[in-house]
């Protein structure tokens, strides 16, 4: 049986560092077309940095503080990730704006998964103003990422209910736990070449086009 040619991807983190770990739990299974060769982070103190060192990770820093301009932050993370040979760029939690520049040379290699139904609350706090807004149903996108932020094309949505009594905690959580599972799946997707950006939307493989959209009841 042939071997799984694997994607060199590269993660980029700010904070704690969960959903790079849901990424990483997934490479490590048989089978799955990506392997996470970089973590990547802005902060010195970003937890999730310890995390991936024990997963065998090469972690690096860049501190954002430390650099005069986001253009010549972005000019270090890019030589950081072209060092790591890095194919597909997965954003996990990073709370950085790129330039215009960044994005466009990683245009349709670089992902990224909001916590909210876009192209609904895009930016900061989605949990909180999705309770402000009384919407019934929130979620979270995994989406290509476009030099403006929060509005690139998008490959798969995950949905939960909002339910009665809800606080930004409780229903973050919710959300968090499909974050978990879409991230992998669209990441998946998207190394084995079978979620496309055709114009200003994702094309997916038609037999695979029920893997884009999870609906979960409430518990």
């Amino acid at each position: 049986m042939p071997a799984v040619s694997e994607t060199r991807v590269g993660v980029l983190i700010s904070g704690r560092g969960s959903n790079m770990v849901s990424l990483i739990e997934a490479a490590a299974q048989p089978g799955y077309p990506a392997d996470i060769v970089t973590v990547i982070s802005n902060r010195p103190e970003a937890g999730g940095l310890k995390r991936a060192e024990d997963a065998g990770i090469d972690t690096v820093v860049i501190d954002h503080k430390t650099h005069a301009d986001r253009a010549s932050f972005d000019a270090a993370l890019d030589a950081a990730l072209e060092a790591a040979k890095v194919e597909i760029v997965c954003l996990a939690g990073f709370m950085r704006l790129l330039t215009t520049e960044f994005t466009e040379k990683w245009r349709g290699r670089m992902i990224n998964i909001h916590p909210a139904l876009l192209p609904s609350f895009r930016g900061l706090h989605t949990h909180e103003r999705a309770l402000e807004a009384g919407v019934k149903i929130h979620g979270c996108t995994v989406h290509f990422v476009t030099p403006e932020m929060d509005v690139g094309p998008i490959i798969m949505q995950a949905a939960v209910p909002v339910l009665e009594g809800d606080t930004p905690e409780l229903l973050s959580a919710r959300v968090l736990a499909q974050e978990h599972i879409i991230y992998p799946a669209a990441l998946r997707l998207v190394c084995e070449g079978r979620a496309r950006i055709e114009g200003e939307r994702v094309a997916v493989d038609e037999f695979e086009v029920a893997d884009r959209a999870l609906v979960v009841p409430g518990v």
